[in-house]
């Protein structure tokens, strides 16, 4: 059975499965990338910047730092919960944009990780205080910040195609 994609609404349905998929794909190769790859010192990931941000929301210590256990592992909730809503929306968008405008797979979707790190780590996280400035950032979190981006939406962009072909069968250029 094969599923054509010809309509905006039946396009924009299969872009937000897809986006389901590939953001929870996106999520858990960020995650992994981080391991050996810190983009922080264990100093400054005391209070990392999703608990930074819900403290500057207004939101307490003690509620941005709680934590779940997981295999005896404290496990921080919140971080964890806004990490997996990032991963969702922008790679949701992604996907969206992708049915739609091809050029933003350009280097298999690895460019558009490059945006995002730009857009939140150079521009609107350091902005809002909620990272230091650029240059006050050490070359090893730009190190790992840009390439962890660009390689969890190159991995994104080749589930988000496999997908896709798979459901459509359909082959993309």
């Amino acid at each position: 059975m094969s599923f054509q994609s010809t309509t905006t609404k039946e396009k924009i349905l299969l872009a937000i499965l897809l986006g389901i998929l590939a953001s929870i794909v996106c999520a858990i190769t960020k995650f992994g990338w981080e391991i050996p790859f810190p983009p922080r010192t264990p100093l400054r990931d005391l209070t990392n910047p999703p608990q930074e941000i819900l403290q500057q929301l207004g939101f307490s210590f003690d509620f941005t730092h709680s934590t779940y256990r997981y295999n005896d592992n404290p496990r921080p909730t919140y971080s964890l919960i806004m990490h997996f809503g990032f991963s969702i929306t922008f790679t949701m968008l992604y996907c969206i944009i992708a049915e739609f405008k091809k050029g933003i797979t350009l280097w298999q979707g690895s460019l558009y990780g490059l945006f995002i790190w730009f857009i939140f780590h150079v521009v609107i996280l350091p902005l809002f205080g909620t990272v230091p400035a650029p240059w006050n950032q050490p070359l090893a979190e730009h190190f790992s910040e840009i390439t962890g981006h660009m390689f969890c939406f190159w991995v994104a962009e080749l589930a988000r195609r496999d997908l896709r072909n798979r459901i459509t069968h359909e082959v993309e250029a």
